[in-house]
């Protein structure tokens, strides 16, 4: 199989390593100012640690992303300048605000800072929002909601806040904070309807904020991606919703209950996850783009292997030798 594990590229400099992602800042040039190259590996994250890798997972997520920020663009600035490769993003590199944009469609959830895990436990003040008593599990939710949280840069978990909190403590400013929640709506007003003729029901997301170097507030990260977004089957909902069960979705949540189930995952060691299930999770994410997109996803089989490609197609970015 075909996997890119690691984007590990000497010949660029900067390199930043996140859990999915391999970054590297490159000098400015006159019409973008400075930049970064994303580029998206296969890596499956999940309890704040590398679970596996999923064959062509890093291609699905860029070129899904890719649909969104072109279905998006008038809604909003993005930081997308091109894209060198199917696994790559060159964006512009701004300095991202230290808020995650949640914006949630429902009542669902499982972590313990999401809606339902806090309504369960009799909480209706939360982020901001009084919800209604009265809402069952999965329920559509009288209007989305953001839910704010701090980005946490240290690795350290994310704290949820409320707009007061976040301007109060000068993570943005008020105005600021009007043009993000604005962006952020009309992005999951689109994303819900664009989702809904595709059979699909976009259910909540995350939004990642940041300013280029004039100040302008510019989408950064990526869009109503699997990884970034819940998405339930339309067709199922009704029928999960009255039985109370939860409704068919796209998302790495079999691989992740596989795991809690066997160890502590924040602590254990990980055990082999079975090649059945890798394999079934890439057809899951092949299946969501062909899905959400309405397009015939293509993997990029040429070169010798992930990385070659990409190395041959990044190197007019290598530095000039002297």
């Amino acid at each position: 199989m075909r996997i890119l594990q690691d984007a590990i590229i000497p010949e660029l400099p900067n390199l930043y390593r996140g859990k999915v992602r391999d970054n590297y800042d490159l000098p400015a040039d006159a019409t973008h100012g400075p930049r970064r190259l994303i580029i998206s590996s296969d890596r499956l994250s999940a309890f704040d640690r590398i679970l596996c890798c999923i064959p062509w997972k890093g291609q699905v997520l860029t070129q899904m992303a890719r649909f969104w920020f072109d279905a998006t663009g008038d809604i909003c600035p993005n930081h997308v300048i091109g894209y060198p490769d199917p696994n790559v993003v060159l964006g512009q590199r701004l300095d991202i605000l230290p808020v995650e944009m949640v914006v949630r469609g429902y009542l669902a959830g499982t972590t313990g800072t999401s809606i339902l895990t806090l309504y369960r436990k009799g909480q209706r003040q939360m982020y901001g929002h009084t919800l209604p008593d009265g809402l069952r599990d999965n329920q559509a939710l009288p209007r989305p909601i953001i839910t704010p949280t701090s980005k946490a840069f240290d690795g350290g978990h994310d704290e949820p806040l409320t707009a007061t909190q976040i301007v109060e403590a000068g993570l943005v400013t008020q105005a600021q904070w009007a043009t993000v929640s604005d962006y952020a709506l009309k992005l999951f007003a689109r994303g819900q309807e664009m989702a809904r003729a595709r059979g699909l029901i976009l259910v909540d997301t995350k939004y990642e904020f940041g300013l280029d170097p004039k100040g302008r507030i510019v989408l950064a990260d990526e869009i109503h991606t699997p990884d970034s977004s819940r998405y339930w089957i339309a067709e199922g909902y009704e029928a999960a919703f009255a039985a109370g069960t939860r409704p068919p979705s796209f998302d790495k949540d079999v691989i992740r209950a596989w795991v809690a189930a066997r160890c502590d995952p924040y602590t254990d060691e990980i055990p082999e996850i079975p090649a059945e299930m890798i394999a079934e999770t890439s057809r899951v994410y092949i299946e969501a783009y062909e899905r959400i997109t309405g397009q015939k996803f293509l993997p990029d089989a040429t070169g010798e292997t992930p990385l070659a490609r990409i190395r041959a197609n990044l190197a007019p970015f290598f530095p000039a030798k002297a």
